[in-house]
Parts: C-alpha cells; structure tokens; sequence
C-alpha cells in the first residue's frame, strides 16, 4: 500500500463500542501504544471489524497537534501519545516534528513553525502527539 498519510500504525482491535451512528474503535499497536477513532456503523460493518482483528491506523501529520507541557490541561482529543522530539525539520513557514515514542513508534507531525518557537520544541525535548479519534481511518489488509 503507498499513501501519502505519514502516520501508519498496525496493531490489532482492543475494544469496540458500537452507538448508533458511530462506532469507537480501540486499537493496541504493535509497540503497546494505544490509538482510538470513531467511524461509521456502515464502515465498521464492510471492514468486518471485531476484537482480536488486525487493523492499520492512518493519521495526516498535518491532523496531529504537539503538546510540550500538558500539566493541568485535560483535552476531549482521545489520543495523546507521549515521547521525545527525535527530530525537528524546520522549513520558512512550516515544520515537520518526528515524535518517538517509548514502544519504538513514531508520530509525524506538521505543524508551523512559529508553533515550534512558542512551545519551544527542540530535539531530545519532551513532546506529547495529540490526535482526535475522527482523525484516525482505519483500513484491514485484503
């Protein structure tokens, strides 16, 4: 599979709660860290989705926030992925940020780079990868 999404974690459903339009859908990647999105009922059916299924994870880096000091905050983002900032590519108006996680993940963020300068983002520094769970697609391989 190409695709242009940086962010593609593999890992096998956790939990699966169904409502009645959307569906949340728990996923433990292969290094233990724990991703959560929400579909459709009508995806969650053609993906034939159940607990135990091996799943992919796709994310933007463009939908992925940093976060370098969360102290206090509580967030609705269901996803926030702690770890330390192994890279930090810095362009004239926007920045890539390579956040490495404990489980041997990484998190591709894009974000600007005036953003970079406000949180102080440097490379070895602390840095948490935040992710709505509408941001998450979920694909099965064929």
């Amino acid at each position: 599979m190409k695709i242009s999404a940086r962010n593609i974690f593999e890992g096998n459903i956790s939990a699966l709660t169904s409502g009645p339009v959307s569906a949340e859908v728990e996923i433990i990647t292969a290094g233990g860290d724990k991703l959560v999105g929400t579909i459709t009922q009508g995806s969650v059916a053609s993906l034939g989705l159940a607990v135990g299924k091996p799943v992919v994870a796709l994310i933007k880096a463009s939908n992925v926030m940093v976060m370098t000091d969360g102290s206090g905050v509580k967030l609705s983002a269901r996803n926030c992925l702690a770890g330390t900032v192994k890279k930090l590519l810095q362009g004239p108006v926007s920045a890539e940020v390579i956040i490495a996680l404990p489980g041997g993940a990484e998190v591709f963020a894009s974000i600007t780079r005036d953003a970079t300068n406000e949180l102080g983002i440097k490379e070895g520094g602390p840095a948490t990868a935040v992710i709505k769970a509408s941001s998450v697609i979920i694909g099965v391989k064929s």
